[in-house]
């Protein structure tokens, strides 16, 4: 079964403190988003690479792929105006309806390889799955009245991506039309009506928007486990 991997990057790096878009930032020597896409092609290079940037950023990103001789094979679709409408600009580029698609933040280079085929071999299945971990936390509620009370953390899971779908049922999902209370893909999909099964993720499969992230995932880079299949 042909599996596509849609990568969002549509950040403007705000949280970052500069004008440089966060998936620009070199790590460890190259621009982060670089190392999202050979993640993904290091995993399978079978697996259809599918980009999505804001246009005034594409021409920027070629120019990038030039400095730094980037060879990951990828086609690049247009951001939209949310995430939810990016989303859907790179779902037109799936090209086969009995596929698994995966959408994956641009700025999230380090989801294992064993995370990956987890989540690909279970929406093989049928099934909308989302990678999760579990909060380490003590986690509090705030009430409406401004008090706050203790919840019980097991209840509770941190979710990551890729999360990936079987390709027919996102595209009928992102068919359906936008909502404000959509987060991520999984709400899409559960606006349908259907249940997301939750996969195991791995820690490290962090979210890069802050400068003390940048700091982390300089030290995950030079970890020997942080490319663990």
């Amino acid at each position: 079964m042909k599996q596509y991997i849609i990568i969002v990057a549509g950040g403007k790096g705000l949280r970052m403190g500069g004008d440089l878009p966060k998936q620009f930032i070199p790590l460890a020597g190259k621009p982060v988003l670089m190392h999202t896409l050979e993640n993904f092609f290091s995993f399978s290079k079978e697996m259809d690479i599918i980009l999505v940037l804001p246009r005034d950023h594409q021409e920027y990103w070629r120019s990038l792929c030039q400095e730094y001789k980037f060879g990951v094979p990828h086609r690049i679709a247009d951001g939209g105006e949310t995430r939810f409408h990016s989303v859907k600009n790179g779902l037109a580029l799936v090209d086969d309806d009995d596929s698994v698609v995966g959408v994956h933040d641009g700025v999230r280079p380090f989801v294992s390889h064993e995370v990956i085929r987890r989540c690909y071999d279970m929406a093989g299945c049928g099934k909308a799955v989302v990678p999760v971990t579990g909060v380490v936390e003590t986690i509090r509620r705030i009430e409406p009245d401004g008090a706050s009370v203790t919840v019980p953390r097991d209840s509770y899971r941190l979710v990551q991506t890729p999360q990936v779908f079987p390709s027919r049922m996102l595209k009928e999902a992102y068919a359906a039309g936008y909502k404000e209370s959509f987060t991520d893909d999984a709400s899409v999909v559960e606006a349908m009506g259907i249940g997301v099964e939750l996969a195991e993720g791995n820690r490290e499969n962090i979210k890069i928007t802050t400068p003390f992230d940048m700091v982390v995932a300089e030290v995950l880079w030079r970890c020997p486990y942080h490319r663990a299949t």
